[in-house]
């Protein structure tokens, strides 16, 4: 999107463009998981402070709840993960992403791990 992706040690990836930031979980995330089962997201117009849960993921190992960086407010949720939990498994990083905020402060992202850092950290 607008600029480079960053990762959390909670296996959170988070993009952003201008004043939007698309949040999704990692495939690291994905594979520990296994297969995820359930998708449950808080509903737009929600507003958030930073470090606030944005929902959570089941699979059939355990429940994770999935945490922004960033305050604002909730704009869009991933309706096709929700439907379709699977997606997560098979495109994490792309058309399985979670959740878009609005925020006034996109600047916490970007002390968050680059990609080389991340994947040196956590290999896929």
């Amino acid at each position: 999107m607008g600029t480079e992706r960053r990762f959390s040690e909670s296996h959170e990836w988070f993009d952003v463009a201008a004043d939007v930031v698309t949040i999704g979980l990692t495939q690291y995330a994905v594979n520990e998981l296994t297969d995820v089962t359930y998708i449950e997201m808080r509903p737009t117009g929600t507003a958030l402070t930073a470090g606030d849960a944005v929902g959570e993921v089941e699979s059939v190992k355990t429940t994770s709840d999935v945490y922004s960086v960033v305050g604002g407010e909730i704009i869009e949720i991933n309706q096709a993960a929700i439907d379709d939990p699977a997606l997560l498994n098979r495109d994490a990083g792309g058309e399985g992403w979670l959740v878009r905020i609005r925020t006034i402060d996109p600047s916490p992202v970007d002390g968050l791990l680059d990609q080389p850092t991340y994947d040196g950290r956590y290999s896929v």
